[in-house]
């Protein structure tokens, strides 16, 4: 059997559906392998390798699969270093394959630069940002390796793996059924959940303001229906983090995502909490501020995490803390018998809802929350980072089947458009809607052509406020108004994104205030691609915003200080 066919049947054997990819020199022969299967798995050609790191990250967080994202050596191979670095941030499980050169042109342990033309050591480059890396040197190695990559994806914290493959590797003879194989460690439990629900019932017993805090890490690895059990079982109001905020679609227990750019209510209700149960979140600087020992400072904290390291960064000196899945802790919190009633608290916490609604809305806010409420149930939501992300979060109803997908720990402009591609081929066909600014939209502009070529219903909203916004606003805030580089006064233009669509045979059109967004149902709901220029007049701005050592719910603009006071005083 040729090795490549080998990896192909691989792919298959594990349920995965689709591949993304880009031409090249060094993986041939994986194409030909993947043309041979296409009735079994499609290998999608993208227009940039990002974008195929991007996509196979989508449909990862889609599927349950771990994703497929190839490229050929040398450039090929360093242009997925950016999607694989949001794998790696995310927890995203995806097998990355990149060809090299002919084992026998390898420089190996030769101190040159360079031996044969795109060869590059991408191991040494990616080892940083992967679970596991290897060279496969030899063809009969692939088994093991195969099967190493794929268990070490998906088990624990999940991640990105890259196996390196040479050409005259890739088309090698194998004897599949006298390959060695991978027999991965059997992990004992440890006894932890038992621990976790003695200490979560004596400390909600004596708590009189619990909250309850979710992060990405009990989004990516629980249903909905575990999480809604747990949230209406324990009666507590929740905060989550940004990239969190969709975890469950409208909750009454629901009062926003917390941290430097987060919501007032949420800063207020953890602010005021005496207990802190916080579950798969970082719990890094965006989330409680610089100063981490200002955070939540009178309550008692509770952490859940896969992750032993995260658990080290300490938010409080002294903290409970369980390595544990999420998926246990919230079985423990939807079994758990409450004995208490936290009616009082609860009221005290949509008090604070009450008084701050609207409190930051802009223009942008009204834009998002009016494309929300057409854009159909099921559909999967992208967006880049930057201004466009927060306000999705800040305003985007989520609805029954609806999820969102953020570069979060990398931030990487360009995510949107590629994510909502793999998106869609991970969700089995769900349209996808791409939130981007002009900036972000242009770094991997590109795939417009992917959308035009394959006609799939990926609708896309680029917010064009002509500018850089969030940078903008930090040169506003701290450079004395010198925009350079970030909008057309400095060097930053954007094209007219209408004939950019038109030029690709897109449907597209353009909106000029909130008010015509009722106008563009039928493109947003059809089943073809789109774009929608929403073309913002005036600077814009992400707001609250947390200034450094302030904290976190003394937000700027600064709050009216009666209503500061009066909301800090509730009890």
């Amino acid at each position: 059997m040729k090795a490549s066919d080998y990896i192909v049947q691989f792919f298959i054997d594990k349920g995965i559906t689709d591949a993304f990819g880009y031409p090249g020199g060094s993986v041939t022969n994986l194409m030909d392998s993947f043309h041979r299967r296409e009735k079994e798995i499609s290998a999608h050609v993208v227009y940039h390798e990002q974008a195929a790191a991007f996509a196979a990250c989508a449909y990862a967080e889609t599927s349950g699969h771990p994703g497929i994202a190839y490229a050929t050596g040398g450039p090929g191979a360093t242009n997925l270093i950016t999607g694989i670095g949001h794998a790696f941030y995310e927890s995203i499980p995806v097998i990355f394959l990149t060809g090299n050169v002919n084992t026998y042109e390898a420089k190996k342990d030769r101190r040159l630069r360079q031996k044969a033309f795109q060869e590059s050591d991408i191991i040494s480059i990616v080892r940083p940002l992967t679970k596991f890396c290897a060279y496969v040197e030899k063809a009969e190695n692939l088994r093991y390796y195969l099967e190493k990559a794929y268990d070490i994806a998906m088990e624990g914290r999940k991640g990105p793996v890259l196996l390196d493959l040479p050409m005259d590797v890739q088309r090698g003879q194998i004897e599949a059924e006298t390959m060695e194989g991978y027999e991965p460690d059997v992990c004992q439990p440890s006894g932890g959940r038992a621990a976790f629900a003695e200490k979560l019932k004596k400390s909600l017993l004596s708590a009189k303001s619990p909250c309850l805090i979710l992060g990405n890490g009990a989004k990516s690895s629980c249903s909905r229906e575990l999480i809604g059990k747990a949230v209406e079982n324990l009666g507590l109001p929740y905060v989550t983090s940004m990239i969190a905020f969709d975890v469950l679609p409208a909750s009454p227990y629901y009062y926003g995502f917390l941290g430097a750019y987060g919501m007032r209510g949420a800063n207020f209700v953890a602010a005021k909490s005496d207990l802190i149960i916080a579950v798969g979140s970082r719990m890094d600087i965006r989330q409680v501020g610089a100063i981490r020992e200002n955070f939540a400072k009178e309550a008692k904290i509770i952490r859940v995490d896969i992750d032993a390291e995260e658990l080290k960064y300490k938010v409080h000196e002294e903290e409970d803390s369980f390595c544990i899945l999420a998926k246990d802790a919230l079985e423990v919190m939807a079994r758990l018998d409450m004995e208490k009633d936290y009616s009082h608290w609860l009221s005290v916490c949509r008090e604070i809802r009450e008084k701050l609604v609207g409190y930051d809305d802009r223009i942008p806010n009204e834009y998002i929350g009016a494309i929300s409420r057409i854009v159909p149930e099921d559909t999967v939501i992208t967006t880049d980072v930057g201004q466009n992300q927060v306000w999705v979060a800040q305003s985007f109803s989520v609805k029954k089947g609806q999820k969102v997908l953020f570069s979060g720990g990398m931030g990487a402009m360009g995510h949107a458009l590629p994510a909502a591609i793999g998106a869609y081929y991970g969700s089995g066909g769900k349209h996808s809607l791409c939130i981007c600014g002009d900036g972000g939209l242009q770094m991997n502009i590109q795939e417009l052509q992917f959308l035009a070529r394959e006609k799939i219903p990926v609708k896309i909203i680029v917010i064009n406020n002509n500018a850089l916004g969030m940078i903008r606003h930090f040169q506003e805030m701290y450079f004395d108004n010198c925009y350079y580089q970030t909008n057309p006064s400095g060097g930053f233009t954007s094209p007219d994104f209408c004939r950019v669509a038109e030029a690709y045979g897109l449907a597209h059109t353009v909106l000029n205030s909130p008010d015509e967004v009722g106008q563009c149902s039928e493109l947003l709901s059809g089943e073809f691609p789109a774009l929608i220029e929403i073309r913002i007049f005036e600077d814009t701005y992400v707001l609250p915003k947390l200034e450094f050592g302030k904290p976190n719910q003394d937000q700027w603009p600064i709050l009216d200080r009666e209503l500061y006071d009066y909301l800090a005083a509730l009890e």
